[in-house]
């Protein structure tokens, strides 16, 4: 976490609005992220979670609003001040978004490649340490996306995520496609490297399960907003109609069982 304490304010956003044509996805949106925490984010359909995270990494455009990141404005900064922010961040996208033409160990290479100039031996050692890290077996290296299971897809793209010893960690729907053992392994695999590594966790997710058992907030978001922050205690107590059913409902009393 770098110069940041854990419950520092290290990504706001504030009155933001994202839209495609003439609709606007996302309209006046306010969110705060703490240093240390794992942030679930969660909303129905359409509702522009991953929108959201894709306009904070800079892949989609704002129509207003400003985001901050370690406190500096994400519009007011020159292509090289980016670059540097875009290092201190990682990303695992839903689907893991690994290159198929490409080993593991080559995929993990990319932003090694992309942002430092480093012996081949070094990025190969490098690759080697972060495939462990994630849980994966050595011989995972020299494989290639389609000779791998969902979960180790998975391993595998949060892997290059963490290729540059990032502060921050965004996952899109990390558990999405795995069955429930593989999704709770995941589930330990990230609060374990936050605990690890200082890191912090932006993951937007419908997994009710990954919510109870490793997110310290939630976020929800509805009708263009952050409709309500706080634990899953706060989420049972809000009245809104979408809450009260979505935590309220048997698949969250189980997951809280669970969990």
């Amino acid at each position: 976490m770098a110069d940041y304490a854990s419950g520092d304010i290290i990504i706001s956003v504030r009155d933001v609005a994202i839209g495609f044509g003439e609709r606007l996805i996302i309209d006046g949106l306010d969110l705060d992220v703490h240093a240390g925490e794992v942030l679930g984010v969660v909303g129905g359909s359409g509702t522009g979670k991953s929108v959201l995270t894709r306009c904070i990494i800079g892949l989609v455009p704002k129509r207003r609003g400003k985001i901050t990141v370690f406190d500096q404005d994400l519009d007011t900064l020159s292509r090289a001040e980016h670059k540097a922010i875009e290092r201190r961040w990682g990303v695992l996208f839903q689907h893991g978004a690994l290159f198929s033409s490409l080993t593991v160990k080559q995929n993990i290479q990319v932003p090694l490649r992309e942002y430092l100039k480093l012996s081949e031996p070094l990025m190969d050692e490098i690759a080697r340490l972060k495939i462990a890290m994630v849980g994966l077996r050595a011989d995972a290296a020299d494989k290639y996306p389609s000779e791998l299971s969902g979960g180790m897809i998975k391993r595998a793209a949060l892997a290059r995520a963490l290729a540059l010893d990032p502060e921050i960690v965004f996952l899109d729907e990390p558990t999405s496609g795995l069955d429930p053992i593989g999704a709770e392994e995941f589930d330990t695999l990230i609060r374990t490297l936050r605990d690890t590594l200082g890191l912090t966790v932006y993951m937007v997710t419908h997994d009710l399960d990954s919510l109870a058992r490793i997110c310290d907030r939630i976020a929800a978001l509805a009708d263009g907003k952050v409709i309500a922050t706080g634990t899953m205690e706060d989420m049972l107590r809000h009245p809104h109609p979408w809450l009260k059913k979505y935590f309220g409902g048997e698949r969250a009393r189980a997951a809280r069982v669970k969990a």
